[in-house]
């Protein structure tokens, strides 16, 4: 394994709608001095549409907003710099498309989980947010959560966002800070 502790890295913080996502992503990418780019910005505005009209994306709305976020994190990797996204990737087969960015090992995925409670009562919360309460059941049913030979962990989102980036960082290899 890469012993370069200046190596750059990708790291994807992933989970349902009201797990915290974006808050997460830009306040590590803030501790790491790493890139940012909002997951969501990757779709298309079809997408968009689709998930405001309360319709779940299928695979094939998903494949290209995927590559979308693999193309960004390459790029980034490719000119030197660590990045961080907000990516629900919930199903393996989205995470496994994403490490294509870069040499493995080099993509890690931070698995933000809460309370069914927690997550709806947050999504209600929101205002113009194109992710409706109802959606949250489709996301968890489809939500494959890391396996043990995945490269990330997981971190409960109940404590402050500032909180839930110290565990964050507790929990990263030396190498990925």
């Amino acid at each position: 394994m890469d012993t370069d502790v200046t190596a750059p890295r990708a790291l994807v913080v992933m989970g349902v709608a009201g797990s915290g996502k974006t808050t997460v992503a830009a306040l590590l990418a803030g501790r790491l001095g790493a890139s940012f780019a909002e997951g969501d910005d990757f779709h298309s505005p079809e997408n968009v549409a689709k998930m405001a009209a309360g319709h779940a994306l299928d695979d094939a709305d998903r494949l290209p907003w995927l590559r979308g976020i693999r193309d960004w994190f390459a790029a980034e990797l490719a000119a030197g710099r660590s990045a961080v996204v907000p990516c629900s990737a919930l199903r393996r087969d989205y995470r496994e498309l994403l490490e294509t960015a870069g040499p493995p090992g080099t993509v890690r995925f931070v698995h933000l989980t809460g309370s069914y409670d927690l997550l709806r009562t947050r999504i209600q919360g929101r205002a113009g947010h194109f992710m409706k309460p109802e959606m949250l059941d489709g996301q968890l049913a489809t939500l494959e959560p890391l396996a043990d030979d995945e490269p990330g962990f997981a971190v409960d989102v109940a404590p402050r966002p500032d909180q839930i980036v110290d565990e964050i960082l507790r929990l990263l290899d030396p190498e990925d800070h």
